[in-house]
């Protein structure tokens, strides 16, 4: 009996010290800055000096600047995700016919996930540029040249890029779900006379869910990832359309208020958990996620 209490006891160590880097990985770099995010929401004043409790929560939710960038930002999202699942979803299709030339365009596809953004948005903008070649082709059939990044434009301009960039990957991920479909469920619906589209509805659709939620998150996730293209094409203070709150961020983080920048932290944090938590509700609803 102590021989099989020593063993359990020197088991449960090893467990213990095998997982105690990355315990103490995540106690340094995610536990203690989120609570010192959190406390600074709280404070205010060099190093949280003075305890103002939701007072800076108030002020921040009642600035123009930051419903600015929290409307563009679910703006982006509502548009940009459903936008790209539609197109990614088409293409997976298309590609699992696996006509001529299949194999080369989806290295077509791929090809934005291996060039750099910045590389990226240097093509772009020389092709935007008040003098660039979309505004000589403008001009050419005698409308005026259009300053892209510097009006409502700016904001279907990330909306492609997104799309463009980030559209290879999950069309991967797509034709691998729709690939993991049997094609004998497919044979039978059409031996009892499905036609495509209740194939699509009735065995595509329902077998699909896991990887359409799994590209979801993905999509969401890469949708804040766009705040890259957002700086370097626009800047720190770019046109209001393509304001994100990852430019009140930075721009607090310059100003050194870091307690509106906690503010924003933490009420990105929040929405991004409800976002996921919602998803992950419709994923796990009945056992399987829900389109």
């Amino acid at each position: 009996m102590n021989k099989h209490s020593r063993w359990k006891r020197r088991q449960a160590l090893t467990g213990y010290a095998l997982a105690a880097p990355v315990l103490l990985g995540t106690l340094i770099f995610f536990a203690l800055p989120f609570g010192l995010t959190f406390w600074y929401s709280l404070t205010f004043g060099p190093g949280g000096q003075t305890f103002v409790g939701l007072d800076n929560y108030t002020y921040v939710l009642s600035t123009r600047s930051f419903r600015l960038a929290a409307g563009n930002t679910l703006r982006f999202l509502g548009l940009g995700v459903p936008l790209i699942l539609v197109v990614s979803m088409l293409l997976a299709l298309a590609l699992q016919k696996k006509f001529a030339g299949t194999r080369l365009f989806r290295n077509v596809l791929l090809f934005p996930m291996v060039v750099p953004v910045a590389g990226i948005v240097m093509v772009v903008d020389v092709f935007l540029a008040e003098q660039g070649a979309l505004n000589a082709v403008l001009e050419a059939v005698g409308l005026s040249p259009v300053r892209w990044m510097e009006s409502p434009a700016a904001f279907w301009v990330l909306m492609a890029l997104y799309v463009w960039k980030n559209c290879g990957y999950n069309v991967i991920l797509l034709l691998a779900g729709l690939n993991m479909i049997p094609e004998e469920l497919y044979q039978c619906a059409r031996l009892e006379g499905a036609n495509e589209r209740q194939v699509f509805w009735r065995i595509t659709a329902p077998l699909m869910r896991p990887t359409v939620f799994f590209v979801l998150v993905i999509s969401v996730i890469n949708a804040f990832k766009s705040y890259r293209e957002a700086f370097l094409l626009g800047g720190e203070h770019p046109h209001t359309s393509v304001y994100f709150l990852q430019h009140y961020l930075n721009n607090n983080f310059n100003n050194m208020t870091y307690s509106r920048l906690s503010v924003a932290a933490i009420l990105l944090f929040t929405g991004m958990m409800v976002l996921v938590a919602v998803l992950y509700r419709m994923q796990s609803e009945d056992g399987e996620a829900v389109l």
